[in-house]
């Protein structure tokens, strides 16, 4: 079995290439995910810091928390519950590809 070097050094077989490039997609994801939500963490830090030290009588910066924090739970679903199946985004993309390869009238 044919093998190629990658630049990070790790070798992958060519005849497995869409297994590569799928657990390439989520591994990917994943990272998207956890990139999110240390910006999350890291930016609802400063706005409780901010919002508790300027105006602790009135306090706002749990709005921002919990609307970030239904957008960062849908991400991890979408990331780590939902089925990675393409088969819809490959038939979606094939018909695309034959329209925009069919003759123009």
């Amino acid at each position: 079995m044919a093998t190629t070097k990658k630049a990070t050094g790790a070798a992958k077989p060519d005849d497995d290439d869409e297994a590569y490039e799928k657990a390439k997609q989520r591994v990917e994801a994943k990272l998207g995910f956890y990139t999110h939500a240390a910006v999350f963490v890291g930016v609802n830090a400063i706005l409780a810091a901010v919002d508790l030290t300027g105006s602790p009588e009135k306090l706002w910066f749990y709005w921002v928390l919990l609307g970030w924090g239904l957008g960062l739970a849908l991400h991890a679903v979408q990331v780590f519950l939902m089925p990675q199946d393409t088969s819809l985004k490959d038939r979606m993309i094939e018909k695309e590809l034959a329209r925009m390869t069919a003759p123009k009238k």
